[in-house]
């Protein structure tokens, strides 16, 4: 749920997984939301995201994220 207790929808686009040996693997995609503001009307925002992840004693560890755009304005 959003601030305004409305429903958000997250969807993650054209993800890529590039391995990194056995131990490591970096994610990139296109994070794509949708909600409805508080004034009631639908809003799309989308942003390109990366994460690094590390197995450390066989759990998968984000490591390292990286954030493009704003995720927080509106797309028109």
């Amino acid at each position: 749920l959003s601030k305004n207790n409305k429903p958000v929808h997250t969807t993650l686009l054209n993800p890529h997984v590039h391995l990194i040996g056995e131990d490591a693997a970096c994610v990139a995609y296109i994070r794509l939301t949708q909600f409805v503001d508080s004034s009631g009307r639908p809003r799309s925002s989308q942003s390109e995201e990366t994460r690094v992840w590390h197995r450390r004693d066989g759990k998968w560890l984000n490591v390292h994220f990286h954030c493009s755009g704003a995720p927080a304005a509106p797309l028109q």
